[in-house]
Order: structure tokens, then C-alpha cells, then sequence
């Protein structure tokens, strides 16, 4: 069975997705890229950095641009505050640090002086999640997109791989208004192509079997996880459909209830808490107009340790093999009379 066939051909996906040597780079560094290109074309984008500058990969924006980069320090608040007041004076800011400190430190900042003022500001979360391996618990960001999806004026992106991240970078300098990037820290593979479309508040089908009966909806690094889950479970005749998610706000509610009205069970896949994150939106919006099973593959209400980056995936229930789990029990529930 070439399981290839049930990749998308209209999104010109990665050709090697599911070869031993497949490319890999962080997520992260398609922010870089994408800073510098923003850069180029509006001279109005400038960086702001908390001392995290080759961490959060705004080297290169501020060797290009030197007169448009601020090193604020290690002062995550102030650097929030003084973005605000750019936002607001005609400039496209981006602010970076870990996510763990912004927006996990400078919350109030973000949502008082950038959200509540709908400031033209885009707040960069590097190392999020527990992929960061060995940092831990407190470097671990993993309730950084409950906090931001439920601020008003914000929207929140989340890109699978450094290609995306490149793209969802270059259309937020093109958004008004606040707008929350998350990025891994470590090496996964690269998903997307140059080629493939990104647009703010659509989801798009990477993956669809013949005969569908589970609908999977992730976003960021474990979007691949979910992509293997869906090809090992079409080898045990479980057809899916693998959503990928990278805009939890606005989130395309058109496409998923699409899908949902055709293949009612549903389970999501991030690497952040289960609670208020991409599971929490989309079982918000089925529970008002579709509500279907549901299960939820993240972290169940728990903080994270020092440890290798696969590791922590799959002690914390978020490996391919939890996705499938998940899928089974879904459609138990989904059949059972």
C-alpha cells in the first residue's frame, strides 16, 4: 500500500515525509527567516529582543537592520510595554524571548498596554512546549495558548514546521493588530514546502484516507506525530483525516464542521495542556454546533521535567502510539450502542 497516496497533492507537501532521512530543522528558524523578509519589505517592522537574541534566532534581523533592533535585556515586561507604545506610533513590532517569559512573565504588559490598546504587536514564544527537553519544568511552556487565545484582539498562530513558521512570521507583519507566534526549540521534520499555502484562519488537510471515520486536528511539532498515527492506523483499516491547525484564533470553524458532519469523532493533538489550548477551542465550537466524541492527546493538567525531547513526548501521552490509542477509543464511543 503506497500510504503516500493519501497525502494531499494540492498542497505539495514534503515528497520525503515519511523517508528515515526526512529534513529536519527547528521550528524556530523560520521565524528568523521570516523576520528578515518582513524586514525587507515594510521598513515600518522592527525586533525587540530580551536577551535571547541567537535563541530566538532575531540574529540575523539585527545584522541586516541594525537601526531597527532593540536589545531590551532581561526585562520581558518592559520590552512588552515599550512594543506597545511602537505598535500604536505607526511601527510593526516583534517582541522575543521563551514563551515561558513572554507571554508567560509579561502577561499583564500584553494584555493592558498591547491587547487592550489593539497595538500593532506580535509577541514570538520560542522553546514552547516540553519538547525543550532538558531546560524542564519551568522553561516548559505549556499553557502559553489558553492565556493568549483568550485575550481579545489576539490571534494565535502555531506553525508545524520551519517552513510555515516562515510564512504564518510574514503574515502577521501584515495583520493588524496583536498576534501571538509559538515556536518549538529542537530539530522536527519539515512538512511543508515552499509551495504550500498558509493563510491566517485556515486549517488545511494534510492527510485523508478512502474511507475516513476519525477526524484529527493538530497543530505545531506534533502535526508529524499525527501524520505517522494516520499511516500506521491506515495499515490496520482505521481511516482518518489529519487537519492540520496552525491558526487556533480565528480557527476555521467552516472546514471542521465540515469534516466533523462526515466523520463524527474527533481527537486533537498538541504539545500544551489539554485544557484551553487547540482542544479546548475546537470542543468549544463542536459543543455549540456539533457535538461528537472527542478525545484529547496533550498534557493532562501536569508540569513537565528535564529529559530528551522524545522522551517527554512519550512519557507525557503524546506519541504516536497515544494518538492512535486515542483514535481507538474515540471511535468506541463514537459506535458503541
Amino acid at each position: 500500500m503506497n500510504t503516500n497516496n493519501m497525502l494531499n497533492p494540492q498542497l505539495h507537501l514534503n515528497p520525503k515525509l515519511f523517508d528515515a532521512d526526512v529534513e529536519q530543522k527547528p521550528i524556530r528558524d523560520g521565524y528568523g527567516d521570516g523576520i528578515v523578509l518582513a524586514g525587507d519589505s515594510d521598513k515600518n517592522v522592527v525586533a525587540l529582543c530580551a536577551d535571547l537574541m541567537e535563541s530566538t534566532r532575531s540574529e540575523a534581523f539585527a545584522k541586516k537592520f541594525p537601526e531597527r533592533f532593540f536589545e531590551i535585556g532581561v526585562a520581558e515586561q518592559n520590552m512588552a510595554t515599550i512594543a506597545a507604545g511602537l505598535g500604536v506610533s505607526g511601527k510593526i513590532p516583534f517582541i522575543a524571548s521563551y514563551a515561558t517569559f513572554s507571554p508567560g512573565r509579561n502577561y499583564e504588559q500584553i494584555r493592558t498596554t498591547i491587547a487592550y490598546n489593539d497595538s500593532n504587536v506580535k509577541i514570538a514564544g520560542h522553546h514552547a512546549g516540553i519538547s525543550v527537553g532538558p531546560d524542564g519544568a519551568t522553561h516548559q511552556a505549556t499553557e502559553d495558548i489558553a492565556i493568549m487565545r483568550v485575550m481579545p484582539n489576539m490571534k494565535v498562530f502555531v506553525p508545524c514546521d520551519s517552513i510555515e513558521a516562515k510564512k504564518a512570521t510574514l503574515a502577521a507583519a501584515k495583520i493588524w493588530g496583536p498576534v501571538y507566534l509559538r515556536f518549538a526549540r529542537e530539530k522536527s521534520p519539515v512538512i511543508t514546502t515552499e509551495a504550500t499555502p498558509f493563510m491566517p484562519g485556515k486549517a488545511q488537510i494534510f492527510w485523508q484516507s478512502k474511507k475516513p471515520q476519525v477526524v484529527i486536528i493538530a497543530c505545531g511539532v506534533l502535526v508529524y506525530n499525527a501524520l505517522l498515527a494516520a499511516r500506521e492506523l491506515e495499515k490496520e483499516k482505521i481511516g482518518t483525516v489529519v487537519l492540520n491547525s496552525p491558526s487556533i484564533k480565528p480557527l476555521d470553524e467552516k472546514t471542521i464542521l465540515g469534516l466533523v458532519s462526515k466523520y463524527p469523532a474527533v481527537v486533537t493533538v498538541e504539545e500544551h495542556q489539554i485544557h484551553g489550548g487547540l482542544g479546548g477551542a475546537v470542543a468549544e465550537l463542536l459543543a455549540k454546533r456539533h457535538p461528537v466524541p472527542m478525545e484529547f492527546v496533550g498534557l493532562k493538567d501536569t508540569f513537565g521535567e528535564s529529559g530528551s525531547p522524545k522522551e517527554l513526548i512519550e512519557k507525557y501521552g503524546m506519541g504516536v502510539k497515544d494518538i492512535k490509542n486515542a483514535v481507538i477509543r474515540t471511535l468506541k464511543r463514537t459506535y458503541e450502542v
